[in-house]
């Protein structure tokens, strides 16, 4: 099926060399610092109730990242009303990965580009590059507010988007308030730490390890391991073929936890739309 729009299949577009990309290590320091952290949990002690809200905190902001961040704000692979969406945006921020149109504007370019000098996370840059180099790069430290218009027309988005700290900030100090240090340290810290990773994961282990269903112009792969640590957004080949899917995973035995949850939402009305990959995309472009 041909593309009808840049958000339906990437653009392939030749590039000039991208410049300095070089990490900034001063504003690097915070992130790498937090990843010390969970040492601290010697001091405070790790209870069960640590633990499920560390799971809970992981599962849930996953699912922000993954159906609002991802399918929504990047694919607009689904509809919401103002409300939803601000709150689905403000969820996203509680996890610590920017704004959402920081977020959808860069992923779109990933589409855009993928794979080549252009890409953001390119694989060929290497491991470290793709999987948290890039993201430390302050190239790409500013919002492409061009390439996100159809949301930055929401001033609501574009102060979340100013402010993306407060979420993550806020969150903390309710985990602080209801449970201590230890809810601080394990429930907060660590399950924000493996979010990143596990967001990242889909950047740089999923152009690289995993089977092809369809030959795309690019490197993505199906990874059942990273579809069970994001969500569902381990089907990245899946993915690529046809971005404007709210089903990442086409076929009823590849697991998609975010595609369940947008399913429960549109049942009592808070999404609608959720677009799918029709029959014709599903059997075309297969690898041989």
């Amino acid at each position: 099926m041909a593309p009808t729009s840049v958000l339906d299949r990437p653009v392939r577009r030749s590039a000039p060399k991208p410049p300095d990309e070089r990490i900034n290590r001063t504003s690097s320091i915070p992130f790498l610092a937090l990843h010390l952290v969970p040492l601290l949990a010697i001091f405070t002690g790790v209870s069960r109730t640590d633990l499920i809200v560390c799971a809970a905190l992981y599962l849930g902001r996953m699912f922000f990242i993954t159906a609002g961040y991802h399918r929504y704000f990047a694919h607009r692979s689904y509809k919401m009303a103002r409300v939803p969406q601000f709150l689905m945006a403000l969820g996203g921020t509680t996890a610590a990965q920017k704004g959402p149109l920081w977020w959808a504007a860069h992923h779109r370019d990933h589409h855009r580009y993928a794979d080549t000098d252009r890409d953001i996370h390119s694989p060929s840059k290497g491991f470290w590059w793709s999987h948290v180099g890039w993201f430390l790069s302050d190239r790409f430290k500013a919002t492409n507010v061009d390439g996100i218009r159809d949301f930055a027309r929401y001033p609501e988005l574009r102060w979340l988007d100013r402010h993306d700290w407060v979420g993550a900030w806020a969150l903390g100090a309710v985990t602080f308030l209801l449970f201590g240090w230890s809810g601080l340290v394990v429930g907060f810290f660590v399950s924000t730490i493996l979010l990143w990773h596990g967001t990242f994961l889909v950047n740089s282990v999923a152009h690289v390890f995993g089977r092809r269903r369809y030959e795309t112009d690019d490197t993505s792969r199906n990874s059942l391991l990273v579809a069970l640590a994001t969500g569902g957004e381990g089907w990245h080949n899946n993915h690529h073929h046809y971005p404007a899917s709210a089903r990442q995973g086409f076929f009823w035995w590849e697991i998609d936890p975010t595609w369940y949850g947008l399913r429960i939402l549109s049942w009592v009305g808070l999404v609608r739309g959720l677009r799918t990959p029709p029959e014709r995309v599903l059997v075309s472009d297969r690898a041989s």
